[in-house]
């Protein structure tokens, strides 16, 4: 018993070790947005334009988008990048695994920094769970859904990573996440090689999205919790979905070794008029890395109200690969 006491302690001095030097790493440089209490972290990019709220996924931190999409759409558009509830440096409310929880803070956030504004929703896998959610719930904010490789349905099960069980765990997660500033650093090229598959990782991936923050022990409950909750908040959304009648465009990669399409999109595209689906034979998870010039022109072309063309995208993309 003292052994693993020492060794629990040892941990926890570890992982406040790491925290502060991550953290002084990758610091908050973002607005922090009181909304009822709870503070989004909303990091900015452009000055003036039509508004983008772009929302990342599971794992993951605004960081994500600051260097990918951000870049290619700041110079005529007003970007903002949120942190979703836990993750990052915004706070982690009561119930912050629900996906109506997540979509109010993000649509408080935009509605903050954007008055009276409606923006082009863009959310990555898990954040497309939100930007649809936010869709739903706060439809007077929304102009337009980009959506990259969405989980949007119930999968029926399967694939949930067995950390996740632990770390999500009300009594065992305090303590399991005090062990992954130890362990989680180490294993994560892994991972991060699985997600970009077939595509190769961008050199320098991990120190540019700040995934490091992930691993701080109140972050990796919080994510753990986001993805043991997210069967049943899915369940309790999807029915929903025909209710969305805005411009809606999906880049799904048919190679996606995170999620089935067809479990996702593939029932998505049936309940949503008008939905655009940009099917990429050679893509995987992360579309905004591998055909990020496709999915800037896709929200550009929504923020200025005019039509976008899947199957120009699709040719574009198409190009890219055989070029």
């Amino acid at each position: 018993m003292t052994l693993l006491t020492g060794g629990v302690l040892t941990a926890c001095v570890h992982s406040v070790v790491y925290t502060n030097r991550v953290e002084a790493k990758y610091p908050p440089t973002g607005q922090m947005v009181d909304v009822d209490g709870p503070d989004v972290h909303v990091m900015t990019a452009g000055q003036a334009g039509p508004v983008v709220m772009m929302i990342h996924g599971a794992s993951a931190n605004a960081y994500e988008y600051s260097y990918t999409l951000a870049p290619r759409l700041s110079d005529e558009h007003r970007i903002l990048m949120a942190d979703r509830p836990g993750h990052g440096y915004s706070d982690r409310p009561e119930d912050g695994e629900s996906l109506g929880v997540q979509a109010g803070l993000i649509a408080g956030a935009l509605e903050a920094l954007a008055p009276g504004e409606k923006a082009v929703i863009v959310g990555h896998s898990f954040g497309g769970a939100v930007a649809l959610r936010i869709a739903l719930d706060h439809p007077e904010k929304v102009k337009a859904l980009v959506l990259l490789a969405p989980v949007s349905h119930d999968w029926g099960g399967g694939g949930e990573a067995w950390y996740n069980r632990y770390a999500g765990s009300p009594l065992l997660g305090p303590v399991f996440s005090q062990l992954v500033p130890v362990m989680g650093p180490a294993q994560v090229k892994s991972g991060v090689d699985s997600v970009f598959s077939p595509k190769p990782a961008p050199d320098g991936y991990y120190e540019s999205s700040a995934i490091g923050l992930l691993f701080r022990p109140p972050v990796f409950r919080a994510n753990a919790e986001d993805v043991n909750a997210l069967r049943s908040e899915m369940a309790a959304q999807q029915e929903r979905y025909p209710q969305i009648k805005v411009p809606v465009v999906v880049f799904s990669g048919a190679l996606d070794t995170v999620i089935s399409p067809p479990l996702h999109v593939g029932k998505l595209k049936h309940q949503i008029d008008g939905l655009q689906m940009v099917r990429l034979p050679n893509g995987g998870h992360m579309p905004h890395h591998a055909y990020g010039a496709e999915v800037a022109d896709a929200i550009a072309r929504l923020a200025a109200g005019e039509p976008v063309s899947a199957a120009d995208l699709e040719a574009a993309a198409q190009a890219r690969d055989t070029g």
